[in-house]
């Protein structure tokens, strides 16, 4: 809970320029969506929504009372104004829940629950660590980062299973034991790796700081 405090303050700096679907435009300049909208903004929201367990019918494009509900759901579990509409603080939570999720499905989609979790907190750990970019984009895209996102298996469709753990970590579990790393050490061919502190071992990856 205390790292989505953190992180929730992140989402009063600037908003990172994320391209997703039918947002032309994200942060401050993201027109809210609500009561009444249509078209492929509202398809997509509701599509996240339904990942993540907030949105349980067909997804329609409409921007209903049912959305509305889902997305209060969202911003009470998230602390976020309950308002129901989608603005730009409510936006960049889902463009970065689905970029997470994105990175947890290229990199550990055959991992256990728990390892997938794990992942998604390594992400979290590094934004609140000094050594590392202050946001979830940066951390992601940094040079090098992430395997998946140098090999392209970053652009895969993530399963509701790896939404899910993203959730999860940004609610605040973190198996990771505040790692930073993690590696496939039958894998890994940086030695330099090696010598970072192993805090868990899950599935076929060690988590280390």
């Amino acid at each position: 809970m205390e790292f989505l405090k953190k992180y929730l303050k992140s989402l009063t700096a600037a908003f990172c320029a994320l391209a997703v679907l039918g947002f032309g435009q994200t942060g401050a300049q993201a027109a809210t969506i609500g009561m009444g909208s249509v078209g492929s903004d509202v398809t997509y929201v509701q599509s996240v929504l339904k990942k993540l367990g907030y949105f349980n019918a067909a997804t329609t494009g409409y921007f209903g009372p049912v959305t509305t509900e889902a997305v209060k759901e969202l911003q009470r579990d998230f602390g976020l104004e309950q308002v129901g509409g989608v603005g730009p603080k409510t936006l960049r939570l889902i463009q970065e829940i689905e970029t997470m999720a994105h990175v947890v499905y290229g990199e550990a989609r055959g991992e256990s629950y728990q390892g997938q979790v794990a992942v998604a907190a390594v992400i979290l750990n590094r934004v609140d660590s000094a050594d590392f970019p202050d946001s979830v984009h940066d951390v992601i895209f940094q040079k090098n980062a992430f395997t998946a996102v140098n090999d392209g298996q970053f652009n895969l469709q993530p399963n509701d299973t790896a939404y899910q753990a993203v959730k999860d970590a940004l609610l605040g579990w973190d198996p990771s034991y505040g790692s930073v790393y993690y590696y496939n050490p039958k894998l890994a061919t940086d030695h330099w790796i090696f010598t970072r502190t192993v805090t868990k071992q899950i599935g076929n990856h060690s988590f280390a700081y």
